[in-house]
């Protein structure tokens, strides 16, 4: 999880000292120090966010606004640009969605979100992944239309709180969170500051993310670190848990090579952005929608204990190479070994029988259904 770079040149998130004084281990990423764990350790802390409730600094994430004379304007400019349905966007609502290139490509992927208020109808706020802010922004300020202009978010920072507890441990200090629907957001207050706050994750689990200002950040944090439900997590914890619920990491799960189709997220294209097509590589992306991708991303189960790691080589039984792990390790709920990587698709059916090849030697494997672990996103109850 960590990145080469020297302690000089790396930015610093304003839960920093926070980290440094609950004794992290903190390591380069994306630019930024940023800890991988704390003192119980990666298990202990994926293990605590499945039972209770994690806190994630996730404020080295680029958080941005487009802004238009409208919400259709807005909309349509960014679906331009994008194969995701933000016409029909409620307010208040957020959708995962990735952002193109010329040949169906992945830029980067990307939350959005529709501000719930009327009076900020034009909007629409992004949070964009760490390493790809820069080329995410110039991308945007270099195809959106001279009336859509994205503004930049500097002076906020990201907390996510992931895990059965996490939305009660919340609602505690900022109750309209407890009222909050799977990928909707409101503005509201947290102990009288004001936050926004999106129930939604990078977990599987049920749990917010909450924009604040960086100023009040450490205030915020300690508060939740308070509540015995909620422990701090690191880079580590929140590698597995993603990978657990089988979710992407960008530039290793999915790159600017990887459609949507092939990278198997086309939950974020809806019908109408099918059928339409209007985004950058349609024709390839809507070939493979109806003939399907020549290879496919897939989760894999390996048979004994021993982990296989991002690159390691995927092999037919006692032959060929056919693809490559793009994510790999232990899975403590699963209590084994999970990787996730690219075959060609006639290879991709649950159930089939695959090799791993790390340190030279052949690693049995299976195809896996994802995620590994069932997904415990809210949903309201029907009334």
């Amino acid at each position: 999880m960590a990145d080469a770079a020297t302690e000089s040149d790396l930015k610093q998130t304003p839960l920093h000292d926070l980290h440094v004084e609950l004794g992290a281990r903190m390591v380069p990423f994306s630019g930024y120090s940023m800890p991988v764990q704390y003192k119980a350790g990666i298990m202990a802390e994926h293990l605590h966010t499945r039972a209770s409730a994690g806190l994630f600094d996730v404020s080295h994430m680029g958080q941005a606004v487009l802004i238009g004379p409208d919400h259709e304007t807005t909309a349509r400019a960014l679906e331009a640009l994008t194969p995701s349905n933000f016409v029909e966007l409620g307010l208040g609502r957020q959708r995962y969605t990735v952002l193109l290139n010329d040949d169906g490509g992945i830029i980067d992927d990307l939350m959005v979100t529709r501000p719930l208020s009327p009076a900020e109808d034009g909007k629409l706020m992004l949070v964009v992944n760490a390493a790809r802010k820069d080329v995410d922004y110039a991308h945007f300020r270099a195809k959106l239309p001279d009336n859509v202009k994205l503004q930049v978010v500097e002076d906020r920072a990201l907390i996510a709180v992931q895990g059965p507890e996490a939305v009660a441990a919340v609602a505690a200090h900022a109750p309209q969170a407890a009222d909050l629907a799977f990928m909707s957001a409101a503005p509201m207050e947290f102990d009288g500051i004001d936050c926004h706050i999106a129930r939604a994750g990078y977990t599987g689990e049920d749990g917010v993310e909450m924009s604040v200002p960086a100023g009040a950040a450490e205030a915020i944090a300690r508060a939740l670190l308070a509540d015995d439900r909620v422990e701090a997590i690191g880079l580590g914890a929140r590698d597995s848990l993603r990978l657990e619920a089988g979710l992407c990491l960008y530039g290793h799960d999915i790159d600017e090579t990887t459609s949507p189709v092939e990278g198997a997220i086309t939950f974020c294209m809806q019908k109408r952005r099918r059928e339409e097509g209007g985004f950058p590589g349609a024709d390839r992306i809507q070939s493979e929608l109806k003939d399907g991708p020549s290879r496919v991303r897939v989760g894999l189960k390996l048979d004994g204990k021993a982990p296989a790691r991002e690159g390691a080589e995927i092999a037919l039984p006692d032959g060929d190479v056919i693809g490559t792990l793009t994510s790999g390790g232990f899975a403590p709920t699963v209590g084994g070994p999970i990787a996730m990587g690219y075959v060609p698709a006639a290879y991709a059916a649950q159930g089939t029988s695959l090799e791993l090849i790390v340190r030279n030697r052949r690693l049995p494997a299976t195809v896996a259904d994802m995620p590994f672990v069932p997904n415990r996103y809210y949903r309201k109850p029907k009334t």
